[in-house]
């Protein structure tokens, strides 16, 4: 954790824009069907907002009319974001699939903390976004 206890250090909101404002392609990792689920209504203002979401759900065929994967690996296009909605745990092995596919970024939702995993991130080149959520930033970058 950075030195003044923030997940997300003073001046990343000027990059999270330019991240934001640079990326077209977001998977997001545990997406659910369930509309009521955070994940679905993330997604779904994602989409409405001109992403291009793909899920990624190894129990799922297709959600928000998008071809589900099981893994990030199995994603035939570029990824800008790996958006993720797991357990902090899980957070790892994510990590080391948007490494090995070439992500620009690692985005942990709100609650979704994994410091180690983040380093990684970081030491391998990607942007990292810690416990906040894209679509609570995406909306503050609209007003």
């Amino acid at each position: 954790m950075p030195q003044d206890g923030s997940l997300n250090p003073a001046g990343d909101e000027s990059a999270i824009a330019e991240l934001l404002a640079s990326s077209k392609t977001i998977a997001v990792v545990g997406l659910s069907s369930k509309s009521f689920r955070p994940s679905f209504g993330v997604a779904r203002y994602l989409q409405s907002s001109d992403y291009r979401i793909i899920p990624v759900n190894p129990n799922e065929s297709s959600i928000l009319g998008e071809k589900c994967y099981a893994r990030l690996e199995d994603i035939p296009e570029k990824i800008d974001i790996v958006d993720i909605f797991r357990r902090s745990e899980l957070v790892p092995e994510i990590v080391e699939g948007a490494i090995r596919i070439g992500a620009r970024a690692v985005w942990m939702q709100e609650e979704v903390v994994n410091e180690p995993a983040a380093e990684r991130a970081r030491r391998a080149g990607l942007f990292v976004v810690m416990d906040l959520c894209i679509a609570k930033e995406l909306h503050k970058l609209h007003q």
